[in-house]
Formats: C-alpha cells, sequence, structure tokens
C-alpha cells in the first residue's frame, strides 16, 4: 500500500510533514550542495533579524546530558543580506522556505517582518520566534527576555507581524520553559498565527567543576536534543488537546522516524529535525526514507490519519 505523506499545516500544504529547524540548517542555502533540501517538507531558516547580529561570545556550545547547551545568541547576517543572497539560492533549488524571524521589541518584529513581506508570495510561512534563551546574558532570569512567557506580549508580537506580512502565513514558536505552553499557544492563535511551534530549548546550565564556572560564556545555555524529546512531546500533546483546532509543529530531539510518528501522534501536523542535522546534514531526509515503513508499522495508511491518533479521536 502506498502511503500518503502529505500534511497541511493550517493553509500550508506540505508534501511530507519532515521539516529543517530554525538554528540547524543555517540560513538554508549552505548545506545546498549536500543536502537536496527540495525533498525536505521545507526549510526553516535560521531566526533572522532587522540588523545584522552578532550573538553571544564564546564559548557558546557543550555537550551535554546526551544532547547539546548552545548560547549562539541568534547570530545571523540581518535580513537583507539573506533576501539578497540566501533567498533566491534557496527558491532556485525548489526549496520550500519558512523565514523565522526575531527582535527585542515589537517594533523590532515589524521591521523584519516587513522586510521579508517583500518575499512573501515565494515564502511558505514565517515563524516568529518568540522563545529564545539566550539573549541578555548573564544567566539571570530578568535578563532573559521571552516574549513567549507572556501571553500578552506574545499576542503583541503577533498581531504586529500579521499585520505586515497580510497572507502570508504566521507560525509562532512557544518555549518550554513554562508550566504550561497553552495560554501562549491560544494568545498566539486569537492574534493571527496559523499554527504554533512546540518547542524551543530548555534553559541549562554546565559547570566546569575544575574552575567551578559555568562552562559558557553566557552562563546559560538552550538544552536541545534527546533530553529535550519528553518535554516538547508532552507539550504538542498538551496544546492539540486543549486548543484542537491550532495546528502544532512538533521539534525537539527528534532523530529517527519512530520519534516522527510519536509527535504525529500526540497531535502535531508536522515536525522540524534540529539538532540531528548537526551531526548529520542528511538526517532529515534519512528520516523522510524510513516514514512509510514506520507508518505500515503502526497500521496508518497516510500522515493525516495519524496525526492526533494517541488522544483516542478526540483531534
Amino acid at each position: 500500500m502506498r502511503r500518503s505523506l502529505e500534511t497541511c499545516v493550517g493553509s500550508v500544504r506540505l508534501d511530507n510533514p519532515v521539516m529543517a529547524a530554525s538554528g540547524c540548517f543555517g540560513t538554508g542555502a549552505e548545506l545546498l550542495g549536500t543536502v537536496d533540501a527540495s525533498r525536505l517538507g521545507a526549510v526553516v531558516t535560521k531566526s533572522m533579524s532587522a540588523q545584522p547580529w552578532a550573538g553571544n561570545p564564546p564559548p557558546r556550545l557543550h555537550p551535554a546530558a546526551g544532547g547539546m547547551l548552545n548560547a549562539v545568541g541568534l547570530q545571523n547576517p540581518g535580513v537583507e543580506r539573506w533576501i539578497a543572497d540566501a533567498m533566491p539560492r534557496l527558491v532556485d533549488a525548489g526549496v520550500r522556505v519558512v523565514a523565522s524571524i526575531w527582535g527585542h521589541t515589537v517594533a523590532d518584529f515589524e521591521e523584519v517582518a516587513a522586510a521579508v513581506a517583500a518575499v512573501g508570495d515565494r515564502l511558505a510561512a514565517v515563524e516568529v520566534n518568540l522563545s529564545c534563551p539566550n539573549l541578555g546574558g548573564g544567566g539571570d532570569a530578568a535578563s532573559r527576555h521571552m516574549f513567549a512567557h507572556d501571553p500578552a506580549a506574545t499576542a503583541a508580537v503577533i498581531a504586529a507581524a500579521t499585520a505586515v506580512l497580510g497572507s502570508v502565513p504566521v507560525w509562532a514558536k512557544l518555549s518550554p520553559n513554562v508550566v504550561t505552553p497553552v495560554p501562549a499557544a491560544e494568545a498566539a492563535a486569537s492574534a493571527g498565527a496559523e499554527a504554533v511551534v512546540l518547542t524551543n530549548t530548555l534553559i541549562g546550565l554546565a559547570i566546569d567543576a575544575r574552575t567551578l564556572r559555568p562552562v559558557l560564556a553566557n552562563g546559560t545555555g538552550g538544552l536541545s536534543g534527546p533530553p529535550l524529546r519528553p518535554v516538547a512531546l508532552r507539550m504538542v500533546y498538551e496544546v492539540a488537546a486543549a486548543l484542537p483546532e491550532v495546528p502544532v509543529i512538533g521539534v525537539g530531539g527528534i532523530s529517527t522516524a519512530a520519534h516522527v510518528v510519536e509527535y504525529l501522534a500526540a497531535g502535531a501536523a508536522a515536525v522540524q529535525v534540529g539538532a540531528a542535522h548537526l551531526a548529520d546534514p542528511r538526517a532529515g531526509l534519512r528520516i523522510l526514507a524510513r516514514l512509510p515503513k514506520a507508518l505500515a508499522r503502526c497500521g496508518r495508511s497516510s500522515v493525516a490519519d495519524l496525526v492526533g491518533a494517541a488522544h483516542g479521536g478526540r483531534r
């Protein structure tokens, strides 16, 4: 039996549910000579700001708990450089592109969204990164302003972005560093987001046992990879149960086709592969190739038939 991998995230139709996550696939264009990214459902770019941003000082990466701590701090060349250099290469290669954007303020988000809106007809969607834990530095909670921790702030950013982007679908990337993501997801959807992305990295810390100081120059970093998966999976399940009308995209610790099945069953319409791409740039394609057999093993003929299956038909 032929297994249908097609899926829809709101108004966005994807040939398959496996995307490359923001931050682990560069601007999207660097790997085009190595990976046929057009075979993926979509590629989410590294988060871009209105102006070039240097990110945090090194060291910025450290292995931790079977995953990785990172405090890169959203380093990027600025949205105009990306539009001029990377976007044409991605379009020419037939890649479905999701542009990820970020800012320090609502006005910052508006500015970068306005720049992205100029190429909107070549984008599948815009992902609004409301939840990077690595801005501000110092390792203290007061220096970390995450819009996703405040439903009102989440709504303000999404409303501003959707107003500028017009018909371009907007996805809100939320945080795992909350008790529940449901209020932020509800706020994002109410403000115009077509989907929510769950989730970003968990705030973590590594101490050097010799120097007795934090390993990362930023102090804390974001934990990604396998340790994140149970947390992200629970959040996908929770939002899918509470807000069945809101499409969810699952991300966190995905390295096999079975992991994709877990997220889809939890209620995700699609997934994003992140840290696995750092070890193997072809990880997403490898997972995609094995997905039809994974569907067969759980007795499903299509991705659409699997979405929300863990909820016992409530989706």
